[in-house]
């Protein structure tokens, strides 16, 4: 891992981001960069009231550049590689833009912040960053006191395909020295192509896992039961993978996706198997 972009608005659940950020960086030698999206006050100076207020804004911005950079001078101080980028524009199109030029490995972004931000990152842009975005994006929910990567679950559909992920997964943990457990949940809505027994074999054969780290699990509400197997563990992380099929199609459709990100209280990773290219374009400064 190279390179980890953090999305942040200056609240204290963006400073929690930023230092599970931190935490990856610490044991992976990645650069940090710290990213702010700025939405900048047009207004019409035909009406006096913009006369008044532009001012106000400009003084605004004038804050959240300092901001931008008092966070990342404490990141250098503290020996970390890390750079500030100024956006404009909305959250989900510079996250977007940034992780695609940067070739960026991993997105941290908090679950909350002020209202503004908020509103553009949770739901539909919290959605479209963790499944457009060309590397896996980690939400952190603001319920989370602690910032710890000792124990992952990844829900798997135990089926061939999610071979190349799961091996992103289990690359990812020994990085994190964490552990690893495999939780499947069977419902109605799931397909099951392959025999688990016949994927089992080969994740304990060519990948190192075993048996013992497998859990099999019934369920008709298969977000609760996850959440529930994760506080069983006491799971630090969550991670799902966007297949376009079975429960796990079910779990990352956009309505249960916003509820997810929402609800949960594990810090979330999600992958995605399908890389959408979108050509994104706003201005952009580096701060050293």
């Amino acid at each position: 891992m190279k390179t980890i972009l953090v999305p942040i608005d200056f609240s204290q659940n963006a400073d929690k981001a930023l230092e599970a950020a931190k935490q990856i960086a610490a044991k992976t030698g990645a650069k940090l960069l710290i990213m702010y999206a700025y939405q900048p006050y047009v207004g019409d100076f035909m009406i006096p009231e913009s006369i008044v207020t532009a001012p106000i804004y400009q003084q605004l911005e004038d804050d959240y550049r300092a901001n931008l950079k008092e966070r990342v001078s404490r990141a250098q101080r503290e020996g970390y590689r890390a750079d500030g980028i100024w956006e404009i524009g909305s959250v989900e199109t510079a996250v977007l833009k940034q992780a695609k030029e940067t070739s960026a490995d991993l997105i941290v972004v908090g679950r909350t912040g002020h209202a503004a931000f908020l509103d553009r990152l949770i739901g539909s842009a919290a959605t479209g960053i963790a499944l457009h975005a060309h590397c896996p994006v980690l939400i952190i929910p603001p319920s989370n006191e602690v910032i710890q990567f000792d124990q992952f679950v990844y829900a798997t559909q135990l089926e061939f395909d999610e071979r190349d992920i799961l091996l992103d997964v289990i690359a990812l943990t020994k990085q994190l020295k964490s552990k690893l457990r495999l939780v499947k949940v069977n419902s109605d809505e799931q397909l099951n192509i392959q025999p688990d027994g016949q994927y089992i074999d080969e994740i304990e054969r060519e990948l190192g896992i075993g048996r013992g780290e497998i859990t099999i699990l019934n369920s008709d509400y298969v977000m609760d039961r996850l959440e529930n197997y994760c506080d069983q563990v006491k799971a630090d992380l969550l991670i799902v993978s966007n297949q376009r099929r079975g429960f796990l199609e079910k779990l990352l459709n956009p309505s249960m996706t916003k509820k997810l990100t929402v609800d949960t209280r594990v810090p979330l990773l999600v992958y995605h198997k399908e890389r959408v290219e979108i050509e994104l374009k706003a201005p952009m400064v580096i701060l050293g």
